[in-house]
């Protein structure tokens, strides 16, 4: 099979799209993947760490607003069309599946303009502009949360697949987290992130917490800053206290980060789509704290998906502190049955065959009648 990629902007675009990526190889090794994407969005350095082939294609996202800046978007989609129809044609793709982000638009629109099946996958409770614009073109649409179909009435065949970053998740060996953190297996670990480049806020509750966690000693806190941050985040510790406590380790980012959310006791993170998948893939308990500055506030609605089903208690970032959310870990930890009761709701919500049921709707639309 070939097969191209595209989707980006963030890492909740591009590591749903690698997944599948992974799983249509492992259904036909002999497969090949080309990954269109952004010369300036991160799936530029992601993709090719991969080992797999990436196509630049520059495009910019609308403004909600009638603004001039819209018209040179426009000249750009279609540069983008262009660009996408000339790389589709010299790669013969069998299929081209989009995860959204602006570069998604071209690629997936000018596939279906040249007759080539095509799927998009939307990761959030509330969908994309980009995925909202390609409904009409798009062989197939694939949807994380269930209540995501009705958004999607006029497409040609809309299915609930879930996230396929669940899939890889559920694979992750709890003791090489234990190990990689540099602690004994069945440490009760409370992971704080706030995603992949990290989240100030949450630093800033991390940094008013740090005091605070020698009050657990059975407890290893484990703070992930985001690389960008981590030096300022250090320095503010170390200036608001006499030293680190011995349970709390700091890291400016984890590499094996499916390894340590399974070693995990209890989450602390953004709601973002790929997040919540390999959240509720492993029933992990968790607390979330939803970014306010994402478009449609889809996180908000993310949340409060796994909140309203039991699986997570939700924090607005306007009312996060780090006392508050110090009290909220206190009460979880030292309410063993509820965290049960969480841990089971996730798993009820969890997809772990997520990239497989996606695998099947590639295949349809690829088998020869």
């Amino acid at each position: 099979m070939r097969i191209v990629l595209t989707g980006g902007g963030t890492g909740g675009h591009i590591y749903p799209a690698l997944a599948i990526g992974r799983q249509v190889k492992e259904e036909a090794p002999d497969s090949s993947i080309l990954y269109i994407g952004s010369p300036k969005g991160l799936e530029s350095r992601i993709v090719p760490a991969q080992g797999i082939a990436f196509e630049p294609v520059e495009i910019t996202g609308f403004r909600r607003k009638l603004s001039l800046d819209n018209v040179k978007t426009i000249m750009r989609f279609l540069r983008g069309v262009r660009r996408s129809k000339q790389l589709l044609r010299e790669f013969k793709p069998d299929v081209v599946v989009g995860t959204g982000g602006y570069v998604c638009g071209p690629v997936v629109y000018a596939a279906a303009k040249l007759g080539i099946p095509t799927l998009i996958h939307e990761q959030n409770a509330v969908s994309g502009l980009t995925n909202q614009f390609l409904t009409r073109y798009a062989d197939c649409v694939a949807v994380s949360f269930k209540d995501s179909l009705s958004q999607f009435k006029r497409s040609k065949h809309a299915v609930y697949t879930g996230n396929p970053c669940a899939t890889h998740v559920v694979r992750a060996s709890r003791d090489n987290g234990f190990k990689s953190l540099g602690l004994p297996a069945g440490s009760q670990i409370v992971l704080m992130v706030g995603g992949s480049r990290g989240a100030k806020a949450m630093n800033d509750a991390m940094v008013d917490m740090a005091g605070m966690v020698m009050r657990m000693p059975k407890v290893h806190f484990v703070f992930v800053t985001g690389e960008s941050y981590y030096e300022s985040t250090m320095k503010r510790m170390k200036d608001a206290q006499q030293g680190q406590p011995a349970n709390l380790h700091v890291r400016p980012y984890l590499h094996n980060m499916p390894e340590v959310l399974a070693a995990s006791k209890l989450i602390v993170s953004r709601s973002g789509a790929s997040s919540l998948a390999e959240i509720t893939a492993l029933g992990v308990p968790s607390i979330l704290i939803p970014s306010p500055n994402v478009t449609n506030n889809h996180q908000e609605a993310n949340a409060r998906s796994l909140a309203d089903a039991g699986a997570a208690e939700m924090i607005l970032e306007r009312d996060l502190s780090g006392s508050k959310l110090f009290e909220r870990v206190t009460r979880l930890i030292g309410a063993e049955e509820l965290l049960t009761k969480m841990g089971l709701a996730a798993l009820t919500l969890g997809m772990p065959q997520s990239a497989s049921l996606i695998g099947q709707e590639i295949k349809r639309l690829t088998d020869k009648p």
